[in-house]
């Protein structure tokens, strides 16, 4: 975070809309002695909140139950969040504290998605303290199973509405 600088310092409404839109992230702790650790959490678009301008929250889900994250979290709380669009070739990078927050049903009931099965077990509270944007060189572009699917299902629709057409043409046409 130091090398270059000019990062932004407040959630934008911009980042706050991309935000909105991951279904994944990356949250990177270290312990006291420096021992780095990158863990996946997921959800539903949107898991992860902008509380305010400076402040990010997810439920943390019951996993696998190592708790290293909530562990570096008790003795170092700078954090680093890494979320990745790939078929809009953007990736965000976020900077700042985090704490692991216990027994606070209001927040937790805030942070969780609607109709989402998981089983909340604390909550992670994230202060952004610098966040960057990078350039989309070498992101491969992927796509969502989900949108693929849908725009498959529209592609087949539309032919099979072209060949019912072609068939009422040629009806049409062998008729006269």
């Amino acid at each position: 975070m130091e090398e270059g600088g000019g990062w932004q310092t407040t959630v934008t409404p911009e980042i706050a809309a991309f935000i909105a839109e991951r279904d994944s992230a990356y949250l990177a702790t270290a312990s006291a002695a420096g021992q780095p650790y990158v863990q996946h959490r997921g959800g539903p678009k949107g898991f992860i909140h902008v509380l305010d301008d400076k402040t990010l929250g997810f439920a943390d889900y019951r996993g696998n139950r190592q708790y290293i994250t909530a562990g570096n979290l008790a003795e170092n709380d700078r954090a680093f969040i890494f979320l990745m669009d790939y078929a809009g070739r953007q990736r965000v990078k976020i900077w700042g504290r985090a704490r692991v927050v216990d027994n606070d049903p209001e927040l937790l009931a805030r942070l969780m998605p609607k109709g989402y099965k998981a089983r909340p077990e604390q909550a992670i509270v994230f202060k952004v303290e610098a966040w960057d944007i990078n350039c989309p060189q070498h992101i491969t572009q992927r796509f969502d199973a989900a949108v693929v699917t849908a725009s498959i299902e529209k592609l087949q629709r539309r032919i099979q509405e072209l060949e019912a057409e072609n068939r009422r043409l040629r009806t049409s046409r062998d008729s006269k």
